[in-house]
C-alpha cells in the first residue's frame, strides 16, 4: 500500500508543467519590445501643406515641428518660441538619435522660420530633415 502512494505521488510530480521559465521569457521579451519601440512625437496643430509632386513618405522620422501660418512653433505638443527649438529638438533627438525631422511648414508660414526650424536642426546634430508636402 505504502508503495503504490509513493507511485502515486511521483506520478503527479511528474505531470506538472513548470511555468517559471515560460513566464520569465515572456515578461524579457516585453521589457525587449518596450525600449526599443520609436515613438513618434507629433506637434500638436493641424497643419495646412502645400501640395508637391515629388512627396513621398519618409522612412525614418520620429521628431515632427509644425510651423503654423500664424508663424508659431510647436514640438511636442507644445508652443515652442524660436529660441527654444533648438533645445527640444536636441531633447528628443536624444531619445532617438537614428530619427529625422520633419517639419510641416504651414502654406501661409513665413520662409524665416521654416528657415530657422532647419538650422536649429542642423545645429543640434540632426542629419535628416524633411519638410512635409501633401500629394496633389
Amino acid at each position: 500500500m505504502r508503495e503504490s502512494v509513493l507511485e502515486q505521488l511521483q506520478q503527479d510530480e511528474e505531470a506538472e508543467i513548470n511555468l517559471t521559465p515560460m513566464l520569465d521569457v515572456v515578461f524579457i521579451m516585453l521589457i525587449f519590445f518596450i525600449v526599443t519601440a520609436v515613438f513618434v512625437k507629433e506637434p500638436g496643430v493641424e497643419i495646412s501643406r502645400p501640395d508637391a509632386l515629388t512627396a513621398f513618405v519618409p522612412e525614418k522620422g520620429s521628431i515632427f515641428i509644425a510651423v503654423t501660418a500664424a508663424n508659431e512653433i510647436w514640438v511636442d505638443k507644445r508652443s515652442v518660441g524660436p529660441e527654444g527649438v533648438r533645445g527640444a529638438i536636441e531633447r528628443l533627438h536624444s531619445e532617438n538619435p537614428e530619427g529625422g525631422v520633419i517639419i510641416q511648414a504651414d502654406r501661409e508660414a513665413a520662409n524665416e522660420f521654416v528657415i530657422n526650424v532647419m538650422d536649429a536642426a542642423k545645429a543640434a546634430g540632426v542629419s535628416e530633415i524633411t519638410i512635409a508636402a501633401a500629394a496633389p
